[in-house]
This record gives C-alpha cells, sequence and structure tokens, in this order.
C-alpha cells in the first residue's frame, strides 16, 4: 500500500525536484567565473549538417525542430539528470515561476463538466478588484466561448493572461444570473511561503515551497511578524521544497549563523571555488531552530539545511532529502529556448557533496525514490542514512553524512495512514478537491463565521455521522467510491484532509497549513523536541 502511495506522488515529486533543482545557480552568472561562449557560425557541426540534409532531401515532410530538440534532449541524456532542453513554449512558464510572479488576473480556477470554475480569487488581485467571487462560472473570456466546447485549463491561462494594464471582458454564470466584467490585468504574486505563524507560545512556524527572486523577501517579512509577536523557537519547513535560487537559500542562511562562517562552495572543472558566507547580523541567529525535511527537498533547500546542521545550528527532523548537488547555468538559444546546464558542484561548509550517484543511468536515478522504499529507508530510521555515503563530525562531535541527501538528525516515518486503494482513487479522481469546492460555494457564509484558521481548527467538525460527512459521502458514491467501508485509519486520513482544504479555501495555503499542521507527526514531533531542548 505505501508503494501505491508512493507511485501516486512520485511524478509530481520529481516535477517539483526538477523545475525547481534546475535553477540552482541561475541569477549568478555574474557571480560565477565562467560566461556562454558562442560557437562559430562559419562551419557546421555535423548535428546541424545531418538536420539540413533531412530538411531538403527527406522522402516525407518533417519538422526539423523537433528533431534538433530530439537530438539535444539524448545528447544531454549522457550527461547528468539535470541537465536540461527547455524548449521555447515552455520557457515562460518556467521563468516565472522563478521570478515569483506573472501578468494575469489572480484566480485560481478548476474545470468541472467542462465548465471553468472560479476556485478563489486571490486577496488585492486585479478579479477581486472587478468583483469576481469564489463559484463564478466562465462563458467567454474575451469573444471566445469557453463553456461547454472543450476548452481546456492552458487554453484559459492564455485567454486570461496578458500584459500588466491591458484588459479582458469575462462573462461569468453567478448563481442563474450572467455578470459581464472588465479586468485589468496586474502582476500576480507566485508566493513561495505558504505559511507564517505562531504554532505554539513563544513558537513560530515557516513553511517555503521554493526559493524564487522573492522568497528572502517573503521570508524576512514574516519573520518580523513573528519576532513582534515574540517567537523564540523557530520550525522551518522544507518538505517538498524541490529549490530554485542558490542565492535566496543563502541569504535565508545568514539570518542564522553568525560571523563569518562558510554556508556554502560552489566547484567544477570549467568554474574555480567560490565561496558564499554569513556577512551580517542575522535576524534570528540565537533562537531555538528546527528545520523539517522529507524526500522532496532538493537542491537550495539542502544547500540552506546541509549548513544549518553542518554548524550545529538546527535540529533537522524527517527523512532523507533527495540528493540534488548540482549547479545549473542557464544559456538563452537563439529559437527562444533555453539550455540548463550543470556547471558545479555544491558543498556544504564540512565540505559534503549531497548529490546521489547516477552512474547507473538516468532511469535508475529517477527510481531511486522506489528503492528507498524497498530498502525501508521511508520506513525505517535505520535504513535512512545513504548506505555509500561518507561520515563528518560537527564541531560539536555529530556524526552526518554526505554522498546522497541531508540525513536527518532525528528520523521521522512516512505516514501510512489513510493509503488504501479506496483513499487513492478519492485522489485520481479528484472527489475531495471537487467535493471540497462544492460545499463550500454552497456554504459560504457559515465558513465566514470562522475569524481565522485556529478558530477554525477548533470549531469545525467532520466527525464520522456528521453532516459534512454524509454530505461527502453521497458526493463520492458519484465516482462508485463508497467510503462508509473504509477503515477507521483511512476515515481518519480523509476528514483531517477535508478539513484542511476546507480551510484553504477560506485562508489559502496558510490556512491549509495551520490546521493540517495540528496533527502532523512531523510537525508534533518538532514541538516536542522543541520542548525538551
Amino acid at each position: 500500500m505505501v508503494n501505491n502511495k508512493l507511485k501516486l506522488w512520485l511524478p509530481l515529486i520529481f516535477s517539483i525536484v526538477m523545475i525547481g533543482g534546475m535553477f540552482l545557480g541561475y541569477k549568478m552568472k555574474e557571480k560565477m567565473p565562467v560566461t556562454a561562449r558562442f560557437f562559430s557560425a562559419e562551419r557546421k557541426g555535423t548535428v546541424q549538417e545531418v538536420l539540413d540534409l533531412i530538411s531538403k532531401r527527406y522522402v516525407d515532410p518533417i519538422q526539423t525542430d523537433t528533431l534538433a530538440d530530439a537530438a539535444i534532449e539524448e545528447m544531454l541524456s549522457h550527461l547528468d539528470p539535470h541537465s536540461i532542453f527547455i524548449p521555447s513554449s515552455d520557457l515562460q512558464q518556467v521563468n516565472e515561476d522563478l521570478a515569483g510572479k506573472f501578468e494575469g488576473i489572480g484566480i485560481e480556477f478548476n474545470i468541472f463538466n467542462d465548465t471553468i470554475h472560479v476556485l478563489s480569487v486571490l486577496k488585492g488581485s486585479p478579479s477581486e478588484d472587478a468583483g469576481l467571487h469564489p463559484g463564478d462560472k466562465f462563458l467567454k473570456i474575451g469573444d471566445s466561448t469557453v463553456a461547454g466546447n472543450n476548452t481546456d485549463s492552458d487554453e484559459v491561462k492564455q485567454l486570461l493572461r496578458g500584459l500588466h494594464g491591458s484588459k479582458v471582458q469575462v462573462t461569468l454564470l453567478r448563481g442563474r444570473e450572467i455578470k459581464q466584467f472588465t479586468i485589468t490585468r496586474g502582476i500576480i504574486p507566485l508566493y513561495s511561503l505558504d505559511a507564517g505563524y505562531m504554532i505554539a507560545p513563544a513558537t513560530g512556524y515557516i513553511r517555503l515551497n521554493k526559493f524564487s527572486e522573492t522568497t528572502y523577501e517573503e521570508f524576512m517579512e514574516a519573520m518580523q511578524k513573528l519576532k513582534e509577536n515574540g517567537v523564540e523557537k523557530l520550525i522551518l519547513d522544507l518538505r517538498g521544497n524541490g529549490g530554485g535560487i542558490l542565492q535566496e537559500s543563502v541569504e535565508i542562511a545568514d539570518e542564522f549563523l553568525d560571523g563569518n562562517k562558510l554556508i556554502v562552495y560552489t566547484q567544477g572543472d570549467h568554474v574555480k571555488k567560490q565561496e558564499f558566507r554569513a556577512r551580517r547580523e542575522g535576524i534570528f541567529e540565537k533562537g531555538k531552530l528546527i528545520v523539517l525535511i522529507d524526500e522532496g527537498s532538493a537542491s537550495a533547500s539542502e544547500v540552506l539545511t546541509g549548513a544549518l546542521q553542518d554548524w550545529d545550528r538546527a535540529e533537522v527532523i524527517g527523512r532523507r532529502s533527495f540528493g540534488k548537488g548540482l549547479v545549473q547555468e542557464q544559456y538563452n538559444l537563439n529559437d527562444g529556448s533555453a539550455l540548463r546546464l550543470t556547471i558545479a558542484r555544491y558543498y556544504t561548509p564540512l565540505g559534503r557533496s549531497i548529490q546521489k550517484p547516477y552512474d547507473k543511468g538516468i532511469e535508475s536515478y529517477n527510481e531511486e525514490l522506489y528503492d528507498r522504499y524497498h530498502n525501508g529507508a521511508l520506513i525505517n530510521a535505520d535504513s535512512n542514512k545513504m548506505a555509500t555515503g561518507e561520515p563528518y563530525h560537527t564541531p560539536k562531535g555529530k556524526l552526518v553524512y554526505g554522498g546522497g541527501g541531508i540525513t536527518p538528525d532525528v528520523f521521522v516515518a512516512m505516514d501510512t495512514t489513510g493509503i488504501s486503494n479506496k483513499v487513492a482513487q478519492l485522489y485520481t479522481k479528484n472527489t475531495i478537491g471537487n467535493f471540497v469546492y462544492r460545499y463550500y460555494v454552497d456554504h459560504i457564509d457559515h465558513f465566514k463565521l470562522f475569524a481565522n484558521p485556529a478558530d477554525f481548527e477548533k470549531g469545525f467538525d467532520i466527525r464520522h455521522g456528521g453532516q459534512v460527512w454524509n454530505a461527502f459521502a453521497a458526493f463520492a458514491l458519484h465516482d462508485s467510491i463508497k467510503i462508509n467501508t473504509m477503515p477507521a485509519a483511512d476515515t481518519q486520513f480523509i476528514i483531517r484532509r477535508l478539513k484542511s482544504l476546507f480551510a484553504r479555501q477560506q485562508w489559502r495555503n496558510e490556512g491549509f497549513y495551520e490546521v493540517n499542521n495540528a496533527k502532523d507527526p512531523m510537525v508534533i514531533k518538532a514541538l516536542e523536541e522543541l520542548n525538551e531542548q
């Protein structure tokens, strides 16, 4: 059953790691002793000669651009898992995620029964200013009819996004009333900080989902608020954080480390050793600190965690991190595509290389998380360190490992509750998400009675046999799923998930994590450790 759960989430973990991790080192060209070199166009290479011959002489019509992309991807497959080619069609979205913003109208939507529904409206966004509400249904965007004609999500994004200051007219169905709105597009943030709040007396919690251009700024804003509330202890949650911009993680590490301490250094055959050190007084150099990681924590997350662990600054709790210790640099190509090429490795202050082996090929590399399950690394603490990892000792004598991710100081096994095939069906059919949205829209006045996530956690009840649970059971039957026959552990898992997702509808990601953390085993363990320190 655990294997089924891992298979369900593994593609998402790898996509996060690949998208986030491939940016490690990006935006740092001016600090790296390496520059792009452009080859002479006077003499064609063999690959270009072959493509030219195919284009001019091949028996059937063929798209040579597609062939060229495939040739580049095959070439890169013989290097390392994180040197990648980004087609021009994908580059904008990739760069938007890295920049932490895009130009659009500021809604979250989903498509149910060939109809585009507004799931939520970002606070302060152009859509909120125009008057859009959760539950609105799109009929037209501009001159394009989008209801009932198989419009997919990519088409919707293309229609809604546009230059800052440009306008888009939309026709919506609200209840039984048709409404028209003109929305002036704006800059929409893609937040990297999911939550920042006081989780217990004198104890703060911050969760980062990536390291984009705005991450350090978001982190500092959250820390200032926590300081105003008297924070003395902090939980920094990096679970599932696939990385991003190296400099952002370095800046955050500097806020925890004193003096001139080394944070990380990078080095490659064509890149001289470059050190990154603490250089200023940090906002939280003295308080108790715990970092949470798991198998989805990669790249810049491992830089930050490794520095704090090597200097005995933080206790690391969770499971061994992904093991991505390669630095990429972007080279923009003439056709609008880009190459992310690995140019160096990064090393923690003790000299640990966190990159896991990839000498058996990319397929084996991608299956490594499956291997962790089969070897017991996600379940058993004794199997959690990298078997071939070289041991190191911190200044206080703590044993740490290199060679395949960051090994936590305190192990917390994967939560294996709620992993039956029936629960998996609820996810694959999106039964849970569909129900939460529809129930929330139908009962929005009741949800707005709760002032904040803490009140919601205490006062909103989804017990088995209660009104909400019975409504969900009836809804699940439409997807041929009988939830009232589930084991008690699965039932409790679904109740917790429903409650957290309702909180997300009301207060976005911060609401989700504040409610979910109340029963999160790793967060509970972190609070126990902080109380014992």
